[in-house]
């Protein structure tokens, strides 16, 4: 795999694929700028290297405004905010764009040829600096690296190199918390996970999801067949495999709606587990104690809200005070819930992505980087 510093970028134009889709507060903030930070040491090095630099990402909602205005103030130069493709000509060697929402057009999702090769059209290089999504399939990240000679971003390289430690050699025990909403990703990589770990908690949409399928919680609408195949793969019964002992539950997280302390199996049908409950608090920070690396992805529970953010907070402040652990944490929302609670000083390795992180850890190849060349073996 080409990395960034194999290039020379002098007059040419490079396109970086980088993820900004941060989270945004209700005051239309960016609670968490660490995406767009991640991407300045590639950014600022394709300035110096006198390259046309072209920033492409995806955005939830009307985000663009907000992340242009805040990589311009933390890059320190203007960033043009391009209305469309066609714009990338206007700018000149030196100068920062960042093109629309790259799914806007229906072809990046779908990694469609036509759209990847629009995409490769606007430049010389390719740089993959958006290691939060790749394990998507995307034009923008799979197929354009197809077209252009393509390179991994700095940021993408330490990415790879500390996970990559984490399979090769984990210091033991090896501790992994996987919790969070989005639950696709993360229930294909359990298996692999509970080969890797010697203990495995779980939290989150997660647990819903995962005891749903075991008929633990009764539910009227039925899960997607394929999730209900990875779940079936994964021996649940293996004592690795940490579920919650209690939960709390609630039939609404909105308002003040009324919540409870309860077993997981004793949920009802019209409610939700929003947070670990304190007795599970307590087993999982004993268990992250003796812990000497730890791998943690996805909040415990609903954080934003302050009646489920204990569950979350507690094991933050168990990763962070593991003094004698290596601990990476990976994913927005978790990164966010660091943020919030001021326990990211005591993290080793801060990765971009949840999903992308979980799959490499697995063992599953990352489209992106197989793009790239990573998984070619001389």
């Amino acid at each position: 795999m080409k990395q960034i510093h194999d290039f020379n970028f002098s007059e040419k134009t490079a396109l970086v694929r980088c993820d900004f889709n941060v989270s945004l507060s209700k005051l239309n903030e960016i609670i968490d700028d660490y995406r767009i930070e991640a991407s300045l040491a590639t950014i600022r090095h394709l300035i110096k290297e006198k390259a046309r630099v072209v920033l492409m990402s995806h955005f939830s909602g009307s985000k663009e405004k907000v992340v242009h205005e805040k990589i311009q103030k933390m890059l320190g130069q203007p960033v043009f905010l391009l209305k469309n493709h066609q714009e990338v000509n206007k700018t000149n060697l030196g100068d920062v764009s960042l093109l629309p929402n790259l799914r806007e057009n229906k072809g990046e999702e779908e990694n469609d040829p036509a759209f990847s090769q629009q995409l490769a059209s606007l430049g010389d290089i390719y740089v993959n600096e958006a290691f939060s999504v790749s394990h998507r399939e995307h034009a923008s990240l799979v197929g354009i690296a197809k077209i252009l000679p393509s390179c991994a971003g700095i940021h993408l390289i330490e990415e790879i190199k500390v996970l990559a430690k984490i399979i090769s050699n984990p210091w033991r025990p090896l501790v992994m918390i996987v919790g969070g909403a989005k639950i696709d990703s993360k229930v294909r990589a359990l298996k692999g996970f509970l080969e890797l770990a010697d203990h495995l908690l779980l939290g989150g949409k997660l647990v819903n999801e995962v005891l749903t399928i075991k008929r633990m919680i009764a539910r009227e609408e039925p899960l997607p067949e394929d999730l209900v195949n990875e779940v079936k793969k994964i021996d649940l019964t293996s004592p690795r495999l940490h579920f919650p002992l209690d939960v709390i539950a609630s039939s609404n997280p909105k308002g003040d709606y009324y919540t409870r302390i309860t077993g997981p199996g004793l949920i009802r049908k019209e409610e939700s587990i929003y947070d670990i409950g304190p007795e599970t608090i307590n087993i999982y920070s004993r268990i992250i104690k003796e812990a000497k690396m730890i791998v943690w992805a996805g909040p415990l529970g609903l954080f934003e809200e302050r009646k489920f953010e204990k569950g979350t907070k507690e094991i933050a402040r168990a990763v962070s005070f593991n003094h004698e652990a290596f601990k990476v944490v990976g994913g927005g929302d978790t990164g966010t819930a660091l943020t919030k609670f001021n326990f990211r000083k005591g993290i080793d390795h801060i990765s971009t992505g949840g999903g992308a992180m979980l799959e490499f850890l697995s063992g599953n190849e990352l489209p992106a980087l197989k793009a790239l060349g990573y998984y070619e073996r001389e």
